[in-house]
């Protein structure tokens, strides 16, 4: 008797353990044909940030176009207020 309820004990264990498997692998799979990935969520922290794009680079360094600035201003064709608002665009950039 004792070998018997040892054999139906064990039975049962292993019953409840793959149904529980097969549950658990059902609502899975059901996720993901609904388009509701489990593991969506976790990859995505797994993911490192996305970069900044690189500023692209205009062929001109910040200390030509402030050059070509004062160049303007000497000519006369900038005011001191145009040429510090210009200045300062430029240096913020």
């Amino acid at each position: 008797m004792p070998g018997l309820l040892r054999g139906v004990a064990r039975t049962a264990v292993i019953a409840g353990t793959a149904t529980g498997v097969s549950n658990r692998v059902s609502r899975r799979q059901a996720q993901r044909w609904s388009g509701q990935d489990p593991y969506a969520q976790q990859e995505q922290y797994a993911q490192p940030p996305p970069q900044a794009p690189a500023p692209a680079a205009s062929g001109q360094t910040r200390v030509d176009k402030l050059k070509d600035l004062a160049s303007l201003k000497e000519q006369g064709i900038l005011t001191d207020e145009e040429f510090a608002a210009e200045k300062a665009r430029i240096l913020a950039s």
